[in-house]
């Protein structure tokens, strides 16, 4: 995969995920804490996808954790609502919509996670 197309979908990602929270979250009372999670993990992908428009070892270090926290916070997420969804929150979505969403999301973020290790910085 290619860096450009990485970069493309780091943003992507993130962009949906802040998004999408934002319109789950909207006037249904979820707890900030479940709202600024996917702000934080949308946003370090996001810097490292725009960062890496000129990579260094330091930049590819931050895109690789801003997908690595997408991976890694979009598992409890994905797997909470497809083992447990009678307490989860789907706010303004459907829960089986959700679940769907979240689970490509998750997968985009495993490709995105294993390319961007896989990508050789220049030193």
């Amino acid at each position: 995969m290619t860096l450009a197309l990485q970069r493309f979908l780091g943003a992507g990602l993130a962009l949906s995920l802040m998004i999408g929270e934002a319109i789950r979250s909207w006037g249904v009372g979820r707890p900030i804490m479940f709202v600024l999670d996917d702000f934080f993990m949308g946003g370090l992908l996001l810097a490292g996808a725009i960062l890496m428009t000129r990579p260094t070892r330091t930049r590819w270090a931050i895109f690789v954790a801003g997908w690595g926290a997408c991976a890694g916070m979009l598992y409890g997420s994905f797997f909470g609502k497809v083992f447990d969804p009678a307490s989860s929150n789907s706010g303004n979505f459907d829960l089986g919509v959700l679940t769907a969403l979240i689970g490509i999301a998750f997968v985009v973020s495993l490709v995105g996670l294993a390319a961007s290790i896989m990508w050789k910085p220049s030193e």
